[in-house]
């Protein structure tokens, strides 16, 4: 019986968050504040589950159905309490080229396959796991996507007159070339002024429902227009509700589609995964990973049956959900039903909007979703994490996002072999070296803290420093981060250190790094880590950092008093 409960799944680990939000006690002030974030949400989720669909060669209202039944699945199951969940920007490539060589049933089957092995993966505890994913290959996937969905939104930017949009990079550029002389003015004209528009909000009213307003606006000028639109192009949109149906499923082809849909539940994990961490950085919870998966898997198997798309976390709508003052899950669910109420009431006029104002929102999309800063940053690194990240991008850009991640993982994983082999001997050279840490701790002045990190602090071992604070009852005001025994350090290092650093920061909590030297000490400088505004300084040696420690308590402690 013992053995049997220790294979059984942890139910506490498998809780939904909104089962724990309602039993700490849920509020009429915690309603009313979730339903204005899910009515903030919906609006900026209304004209993305449009383009989204459309970007991956589907009709609108299937994205409309995915955000409506498995953003509610998300939320109401996961195991975040802001998750938003919907069709995404990193589902295009893939969707696209799936409906252009199997069809949309090929998707449908794609999209249950995803949502099993995503079940499966949470109940097997896999989410863990995910997090150590290489940095280079998340950045190298991640913009290359960023580069097809721009690639993708060409047609409608500039309504150029092509019948059927091929899916590879290089044919899709040769077409349009061939097409370039049936471009329209003013179809151009649209997308220009809306991007022109959605840039200055941005800048100056950041909190304004800007998609939506280019949307209206945008609309109301096609009128006067003539620029395709949804309703010239689809039709009418049906202002139904979802129905739910086994569609026609071509099982006999399970296996030739297997590979696409182990990528779509790779792409619906570490995305949502991805995104409930950062929102946990903003509201200082802690998601459920498995909980979360299991979650993602039932929405995606429920978004099949409606012959929806593939859905996951959105991290842009947490965000948002989050800034508009989400409590709970129930501000995902309100979304949805929100997203539904719209289609009902608002369907005949959908029809007017036009697509190149869908392409000015989806090329902001894609140029968020670059993170060219993190891509620029990650060029500095060493030489191996540099050849991966651009490997992994290439492959993005130029094949299929399926080889590009089993490739970029693999090389990841050699270099991190490579790597280790590496650290044994440098480790070696230092076994001499004599355990003082009881008396360094002594010398510690109060409200000064110390850690003592020890090997390559590598992607397999970067989250370990996620852990450092968990079990201190009260943050300290400075906390001194021992690098002596880091041999070596990798973009993805570097990364759990910001993180670290940002995390610190919200406490109050200094970081000082000592005793680095040699390859460590080299790729942070390189990195140009030294400007983060939380690091006190980089020393060399455990007294250097106390008595910088001490210099610190007492600068505070003479604000203090001059405060006082």
């Amino acid at each position: 019986m013992h053995r049997l409960r220790r294979l059984l799944p942890d139910a506490q680990g498998f809780t939904p968050q909104l089962i724990s939000s309602l039993r700490r006690g849920y509020s009429g002030a915690d309603l009313r504040a979730d339903l204005t974030a899910g009515l903030t949400v919906a609006i900026v989720a209304l004209p993305l589950a449009m383009a989204l669909a459309i970007a991956s060669g589907t009709t609108p209202e299937r994205g409309l159905h995915t955000a409506i039944v498995a953003g509610f699945l998300i939320s109401a199951l996961g195991g975040s309490k802001v998750q938003i969940g919907g069709p995404t920007a990193a589902f295009i490539p893939v969707v696209f080229n799936v409906i252009e060589r199997f069809g949309f049933e090929g998707l449908v089957l794609c999209t249950l396959l995803a949502g099993l092995i995503l079940i499966a993966a949470g109940l097997l505890r896999v989410g863990a796991l995910l997090r150590y994913m290489p940095q280079p290959v998340i950045t190298g996937f991640t913009a290359g996507i960023a580069v097809s969905i721009f690639s993708s939104q060409v047609k409608d930017a500039l309504g150029l007159d092509i019948e059927h949009l091929p899916g590879e990079f290089a044919e899709r550029w040769q077409a349009y070339y061939a097409h370039l002389p049936t471009w329209q003015p003013a179809a151009a004209a649209l997308c220009v002024g809306g991007l022109i528009v959605l840039a200055v909000l941005k800048r100056y009213r950041p909190g304004w429902p800007a998609f939506l307003m280019v949307v209206i606006g945008g609309s109301l000028l096609a009128f006067a227009l003539p620029v395709p639109t949804i309703g010239s192009v689809f039709g009418e949109l049906p202002a139904a509700l979802p129905s739910f149906a086994i569609p026609q499923i071509p099982f006999e082809r399970t296996f030739e589609l297997l590979p696409a849909a182990l990528t779509i539940a790779f792409l619906a994990g570490v995305e949502s995964l991805l995104s409930a961490v950062v929102a946990d950085g903003m509201t200082g919870g802690r998601h459920r990973s498995n909980a979360e998966l299991v979650a993602q898997g039932v929405a995606n198997a429920a978004s099949a049956l409606i012959a929806g798309l593939p859905a996951t976390g959105a991290l842009a709508r947490t965000a948002t959900n989050i800034r508009a003052g989400a409590r709970s899950p129930v501000a995902g669910m309100a979304h949805a039903l929100f997203l539904l109420a719209f289609m009902l009431l608002l369907a005949p006029l959908m029809v007017y909007v036009p697509l190149a104002v869908l392409a000015a929102i989806l090329l902001v999309v894609a140029w968020n979703m670059s993170e060219i800063h993190r891509f620029k940053q990650l060029m500095r690194a060493p030489i191996g994490d540099r050849v991966v990240l651009l490997v992994t991008f290439g492959l993005t850009v130029a094949f299929d996002l399926t080889i590009a991640i089993e490739v970029g993982v693999v090389m990841a994983a050699f270099l991190f072999m490579h790597r280790m082999s590496e650290s044994v001997s440098m480790r070696s050279a230092s076994e001499n070296d004599d355990d003082d840490e009881p008396d360094m701790r002594q010398r510690l002045p109060d409200g000064v803290e110390m850690f003592r990190f020890n090997g390559p602090l590598l992607f397999a071992v970067a989250n370990r420093l996620d852990q450092v604070l968990d079990p201190m009852r009260e943050a300290p005001k400075v906390f001194i981060l021992r690098m002596r025994r880091v041999p070596l350090i990798d973009a993805s290092g570097v990364t759990a250190l910001e993180e670290f650093l940002n995390r610190c920061q919200k406490l109050g909590t200094a970081v000082i790094l000592a005793g680095l030297s040699g390859q460590p000490r080299q790729i942070l400088h390189q990195m140009d880590f030294g400007r983060h505004p939380n690091l006190l300084g980089m020393v060399s040696s455990f007294d250097e950092a106390l008595e910088m420690a001490r210099a610190a308590l007492s600068l505070e402690r003479a604000v203090g008093q001059i405060g006082s």
